[in-house]
């Protein structure tokens, strides 16, 4: 063997070496079992990356609780337009904690101009920073599915930035150069939110904005057609989504699913509930908080078309499977994990409100009486706004999910789940929504053992 083919082999060897070593954790790993043996449904952990992890995710030390002051912030500040029901005392002590988690080193000065009055609204950042307390509060009050009791607050994205990492911009055509090769779709650009794989480098846009059919596999052997109409290029935007979860999170797929078979929900872990509202949560955050800022943001804040900064699943995840390990930072400020906006709060948005759904999000759910399956008042209120909806759009269908909790006998609860979504579709056709426009999925357990959410029925945009 020359000298030229034993430098030429050893050069193919050692690069080689360098491109394996990317794909793989070099030791210690650490591996949990999420599900049964042989199913290899295994989360692996690697400690010295988990430090770096760790490093990213840790909670602030809370500002303790004040003396109240015995006046509301709206009677005491001029211009509070959220949190005017605090304690004037709570409300200043909420300011300085959401100062501490945005903004550290500009200070109040981020959102309030220097040498004008409190209460101006000149500086964009205010205006923002409002929609966004707004938002924080409806995310608590209306997506506990999602985040349960423990909530979010405004660390959970911003980690002490003025804007938080991991926003996401549409970006059209993006890698479409190469013309003659047909549509490439943004693949096989490196982008680490994807694990370098070769996908769709904008899986945000279809699923996380707009309500892509995101479940793709065929339900039949070589079918012509998928039954949905779906393509193989919403197949790769499928799993680029997954994967851009998994990258978020810091798991695998068998966090959510078992692979022997990926859609069935029957084989599926509990995560995969939790992930299936926290998608539809996104896009309700983007759609309904972030994309209508596009006329309070200047130009260097939109994106390359001229759009909103918006959020994905990394934004608040941050790696972790809980943003910030799980850690309740939302029950020190009640005001944060409180009701959903009232009107006062927020005059000019409260129209627009009440005359539709929030996007992304159910259209009505309905909660049910422990052993019960008949619709109360505030039920049919709930199926009313669905019904108004409906008319209004000729072209919308919709879900009925029927949900459970998990005391007695599971077979008799999943029944009585089943009769519950079965009334709400009656009451539906009743209203005059016609039964091709309605389509029941099976009945499953909540998440969330006997709370009273545990207990209903969802109508949802169908997907």
């Amino acid at each position: 063997m020359s000298g030229c083919t034993r430098t030429l082999m050893l050069g193919c060897g050692l690069a080689a070496t360098v491109l394996l070593s990317g794909c793989f954790e070099r030791p210690p790993a650490h591996s949990q079992q999420q599900g049964y043996r042989g199913t290899g449904m295994v989360q692996i952990d690697n400690p010295r990356t988990e430090r770096v992890v760790s490093a990213a995710n840790q909670v602030p030390v809370a500002l303790p609780a004040l003396p109240a002051a015995g006046t509301l912030a709206k009677n005491t500040f001029k211009n509070v337009q959220v949190l005017g029901e605090l304690d004037s005392a709570e409300f200043t002590r909420t300011m300085l904690a959401i100062t501490a988690w945005v903004a550290p080193e500009q200070g109040c000065n981020y959102c309030h101009a220097p040498g004008e009055d409190l209460s101006s609204d000149k500086l964009y950042t205010k205006q923002v920073a409002r929609k966004m307390l707004a938002m924080t509060r409806t995310i608590n009050a209306n997506w506990t599915p999602h985040v349960a009791q423990t909530g979010v607050t405004c660390y959970t994205c911003h980690r002490g930035k003025p804007v938080p990492a991991n926003l996401w911009f549409n970006e059209g055509g993006k890698g479409e150069g190469m013309k003659g090769a047909g549509r490439r779709d943004g693949q096989n650009r490196p982008e680490r939110a994807l694990g370098l794989a070769a996908l769709p480098v904008d899986p945000y846009t279809p699923y996380l904005e707009k309500a892509g059919v995101i479940r793709v596999a065929a339900l039949q052997a070589l079918p012509e057609h998928m039954g949905d109409g779906a393509t193989i290029r919403q197949t790769e935007q499928t799993y680029a989504l997954m994967t851009h979860i998994s990258k978020a999170l810091g798991v695998n797929c068998t966090y959510c699913h078992n692979s022997r078979s990926f859609g069935d929900w029957d084989q599926s872990t509990p995560a995969r509930v939790i992930a299936w509202h926290g998608i539809r949560m996104v896009r309700e955050i983007n759609t309904g908080h972030l994309d209508p800022l596009k006329g309070v943001f200047p130009p260097n804040r939109l994106g390359p078309l001229g759009d909103a900064p918006k959020a994905s699943c990394t934004t608040c995840h941050n790696g972790v499977a809980k943003p910030l390990y799980g850690a309740p930072m939302a029950k020190d400020f009640p005001a944060l994990m409180g009701v959903a906006m009232k009107a006062a709060e927020n005059p000019a948005a409260a129209p627009a409100a009440a005359a539709a759904p929030a996007a992304g999000g159910p259209l009505a759910r309905i909660l049910f009486a422990t052993g019960k399956a008949g619709i109360d008042t505030e039920g049919k209120d709930a199926i009313a706004v669905a019904v108004k909806a409906l008319k209004g759009d000729a072209a919308l269908k919709v879900d009925i999910s029927g949900f459970a909790d998990k005391q007695g006998k599971p077979d008799k609860n999943l029944e009585l789940a089943k009769e519950r979504a079965m009334a709400v579709r009656d009451a539906l056709t009743d209203a005059g929504i016609a039964k091709d426009r309605i389509n029941l999925r099976k009945p499953e357990f909540a998440i969330g053992g006997a709370a009273a959410e545990s207990r209903r029925v969802d109508i949802v945009p169908a997907s």
